[in-house]
């Protein structure tokens, strides 16, 4: 089969031969499958990963018990061993011996195939475009993850979300507006991409590179700051979305890729009650929650471009240019 592999130093397109199925594991056809930052940054050395690359995608069952044959798919991305007192504690993302698809000891979905545990899959809803749900699939769950289970945001409250023209930023302006956020202000690098956040739901704009973000957030809060902020580019961008915080307010980072290590003053954080959380991709629960909720219309993916395997290093490029608004996905 073809495959889009890293050998440590190189990623290309390569020929492999095609998982089978074997105990616990289905093989699926893998129909799209999503390019985000992380597969990035494993190609820059950020994470020690041979093999092939890529954590998003929706396929077919083509091998593997008869009731799953044929089904459409979307898969959870960490392999627990379902054992442990983690796993038994319904945290398999968390289960210390995982392997993560296309990231940690376990081959990735750029590929024509790919091996899953049965456990992993979950029914695609029939109503669901593949293109869509292979967007959707970690946007969307993270940005559930990030928004609502992390950063508990709430009808009525207030919500600052970083880079909107991601992948997750898109998403996170869609799922504040679904949760009744009274403001929704979107920061992005250009006037276009601030306009299509204003489409998905964005009530106030700030283009960074042309004003400084927390002035205009304080501004624009009459002093207050805001309840929530997605937070996912690290370096400077975390340091001034802690100037944007209302007392109590809580910020969630999910993202590092602008800098790993930052300053930080306690300070103002403990006297002024500031929460900070970590946040991942989405749980099994959650990833099913957001596909009933774009199988219902009430989220909808934005996909910027799509591309066949061979053109996998232009769907990188496009990624890391920044110079995009929703996500890449590739056609194996």
């Amino acid at each position: 089969m073809r495959a889009l592999c890293w050998d440590g130093a190189t990623a290309a397109v390569c020929d492999r031969p095609a998982p089978r199925a074997d105990g616990d594991y289905a093989v699926v056809r893998v129909s799209v499958a999503g390019i985000c930052n992380t597969d990035l940054e494993l190609t820059r050395g950020y994470m020690d990963f041979r093999g092939v690359l890529g954590h998003e995608f929706v396929g077919v069952v083509d091998d593997g018990p008869p009731a799953w044959r044929g089904r459409r798919v979307v898969g959870e991305i960490n392999f627990a061993c379902g054992h442990c007192p983690t796993c038994a504690a319904g945290l398999g993302r968390h289960c210390p011996t995982r392997s993560v698809m296309g990231i940690l000891n376990a081959d990735g979905a750029f590929a024509e195939y790919v091996a899953v545990p049965i456990a992993n899959l979950n029914t695609l809803p029939a109503q669901v475009r593949f293109e869509d749900a292979a967007a959707a699939q970690i946007a969307f769950g993270t940005a559930w993850h990030v928004l609502i289970n992390r950063g508990s945001l709430q009808a009525g409250q207030t919500v600052l979300i970083q880079a909107a023209g991601s992948g997750i930023g898109s998403a996170a302006v869609q799922v504040a507006k679904l949760a009744g956020a009274a403001m929704i202000i979107a920061t992005a690098s250009s006037e276009k991409k601030l306009e299509q956040a204003k489409a998905l739901g964005a009530t106030h704009l700030i283009n960074y590179r042309k004003e400084n973000f927390a002035e205009k957030v304080m501004a624009l809060t009459g002093g207050r700051g805001v309840d929530v902020v997605m937070e996912h580019i690290g370096g400077e961008v975390f340091t001034e979305s802690l100037k944007c915080l209302a007392r109590g307010a809580i910020i969630v980072t999910v993202g590092a890729h602008a800098g790993e290590v930052v300053q930080f003053d306690i300070i103002p954080f403990f006297r002024r009650e500031l929460r900070l959380s970590g946040s991942k991709n989405a749980s099994v629960l959650e990833l099913r929650k957001v596909m009933g909720l774009v199988a219902d219309g009430k989220l909808k993916p934005v996909i910027h471009k799509a591309l066949p395997l061979a053109q996998a290093a232009e769907g990188h490029r496009v990624v890391d240019s920044r110079d995009f608004f929703g996500k890449v996905i590739l056609l194996p």
